[in-house]
């Protein structure tokens, strides 16, 4: 009978979970072999008796394409952020968010100030049961569907295809960047 990690039970264990594993490749099928090449090398100074520090020891040439090509890639992207269209799209964005939050706060502010200070006030019958709180407090849900369909409809016709566009560029620019690569 086995266990669920794959050893038979009653057995002795020496206690090291890694015990077996240690190959510097590891087989994935069987004519496929993922070459892992940090799997033995130690952290600067680390382990190493009777040697110096070697800080400025050399980068595996696959890390350093890769940290290269994201240094590339980061440059890219601090430049789309500089980018007039880059800051065209924000400033649509706060033209509409930051009056829409601060419009949205005050009504909500305003009726939760009346319902509390002007209990009379919100009391007093509109039509049957139904008094000037109810109707307040639907109107708060009323304008936050409101407020909701007003922002996707200015981000469709305003905004979408302008960060659509800015993307669609970025993504070129980084592939460029990075050597061409997916």
């Amino acid at each position: 009978m086995q266990s669920s990690n794959g050893r038979a039970r009653g057995t002795e264990s020496s206690g090291d979970p890694w015990q077996g594993v240690g190959p510097a490749s590891v087989e994935t099928s069987a004519d496929m072999r993922y070459e892992d090449p940090w799997y033995e090398a130690l952290a600067s100074g680390w382990g190493e008796v009777g040697v110096p520090n070697t800080s400025g020891s050399e980068v595996p040439a696959a890390r350093r394409e890769r940290v290269d090509g994201a240094a590339a890639a980061a440059q890219v992207y601090v430049a789309v952020q500089h980018s007039e269209a880059f800051q065209e799209v924000r400033s649509r964005y706060r033209r509409f968010v930051i009056p829409a939050v601060i419009g949205f706060f005050f009504w909500y502010v305003a009726y939760v100030v009346t319902a509390t200070t002007a209990p009379g006030f919100m009391a007093r019958p509109v039509w049957g049961a139904v008094n000037v709180a109810l109707l307040a407090g639907l109107g708060q849900f009323l304008s936050t569907f409101l407020l909701t369909w007003a922002y996707s409809r200015h981000a469709r016709l305003h905004r979408d295809r302008a960060a659509l566009e800015l993307r669609w560029d970025t993504q070129e620019l980084t592939r460029e960047a990075r050597g061409g690569a997916a």
